[in-house]
């Protein structure tokens, strides 16, 4: 049971990332920080159905992670979450285009060691 809510935690933080990510792409860079400028930029931004959607994603991931919480050890929750920052890394990589310079595969594959080390 522990596993599939952490499934559900990274399916629902990865998710949300990638549509934050999506959608600050298309609005672009904030520049202008005096504040109507940056009044209509978050007007923009908040009018978005992918950004909308990805709170709604990583709010779900909050509740599932307090679940896992009541079930499992804080040293087991923590540490198996931490696969989203190799799922998120893989999006980023292979949707977005990132370039990746060799020290962050090798912290990838670090991460991705470690929480195969608490599935044993």
């Amino acid at each position: 049971m522990k596993w599939i809510l952490v499934f559900i935690i990274v399916a629902c933080t990865v998710a949300s990332d990638v549509m934050q990510t999506g959608a600050m792409r298309q609005h672009g860079e904030i520049t202008d920080f005096d504040p109507r400028s940056l009044g209509r930029s978050l007007r923009a931004v908040a009018s978005r159905w992918p950004l909308i959607l990805s709170i709604a994603c990583m709010a779900l991931s909050f509740f599932v992670f307090l679940h896992l919480l009541e079930i499992a050890d804080l040293s087991f929750s923590v540490p198996a979450t931490a696969l989203t920052y190799v799922v998120d890394a893989l999006f980023a990589r292979y949707a977005f285009h990132e370039h990746f310079s060799p020290q962050r595969w090798t912290g990838i594959l670090m991460i991705a060691a470690g929480v195969l080390l608490l599935a044993w």
